[in-house]
């Protein structure tokens, strides 16, 4: 079996990491099958909504593999989606991950990647390099620092202590908490609610939001955006139209 199973079912496009038996730490390999399967996603209009799990019960991801040798730059797992170590590749399309057990260093940066974010009980968030007299690339501590509160972040970052899954719910760091047995359950339920609206309008607000979100209010107030102007003129917005009118549910078709 690959180490990266990448799929689509409909308008699901589906990632899984696939080595259990080391944590599912992620090679060179695996770094470019991820960019191959992101920039797959974001050119085919007919996936909408993207979904992220691991393999095993112990860990989503612990992580880089430091036991293989690279002979270059990370791609998408420590650059590409994530934006260090290589060109930054952002997904169009909404993404969620199920994550469980330990989710460290890179493997936290990847989640914290994603759009909804459902955490199984077991889940284990943490940036451990620091206990290993280890400090390199710096995107997890950046995208820590900006979804978390100031001090929890920086805690985790000074100290490699971990942070459970329910603390990272009240800190809105994930959306919602399942036991193991009922992650794909509740993963499939924000999966259908994603699939239940426009996915050009989605796109288009995912992209003007993140593209202003560093910024100032009033910029992002006075910014036009092209997506969702495009979106206007689409048959998605007739049929929204439409449907409200005829009070039934629309029938998206994504153009």
């Amino acid at each position: 079996m690959p180490e990266v199973e990448y799929t689509k079912d409909g308008h699901v496009a589906t990632v899984r990491l696939n080595r259990p038996e080391a944590l599912n730490s992620v090679t060179p390999e695996m770094d470019r099958m991820l960019l191959d399967a992101w920039n797959d996603i974001n050119a085919d209009p007919e996936i909408w909504v993207a979904v992220l799990s691991a393999e095993g019960e112990k860990a989503f991801c612990a992580g880089a593999d430091v036991k293989v040798e690279s002979d270059g730059p990370r791609i998408a797992f420590g650059g590409g989606l994530t934006g260090v170590g290589g060109p930054l590749v952002e997904l169009k399309k909404p993404l969620v991950v199920a994550v469980h057990g330990y989710c460290l260093g890179g493997g936290f940066e990847l989640v914290m990647c994603a759009d909804v974010i459902v955490a199984a009980e077991t889940t284990k968030f943490g940036m451990p390099e620091i206990k290993a007299g280890i400090i390199g690339e710096s995107g997890i501590m950046h995208r820590s620092i900006r979804q978390l509160p100031y001090r929890v972040a920086l805690s985790m970052i000074l100290t490699g202590d971990r942070l459970p899954a329910d603390r990272a719910l009240d800190f809105g760091l994930i959306n919602e908490v399942a036991s193991f047995e009922q992650l794909a359950e509740a993963t499939n339920q924000w999966v259908e609610k994603l699939l239940a609206v426009s996915p050009l309008a989605a796109q288009a607000a995912k992209q003007a939001v993140l593209s202003r979100v560093g910024g100032p209010l009033e910029i992002a107030l006075a910014t036009r955006y092209e997506e969702m102007e495009a979106y206007a003129s689409t048959e998605d917005v007739e049929e929204g139209k439409k449907a409200f009118a005829e009070r039934r549910a629309p029938v998206w078709k994504g153009r």
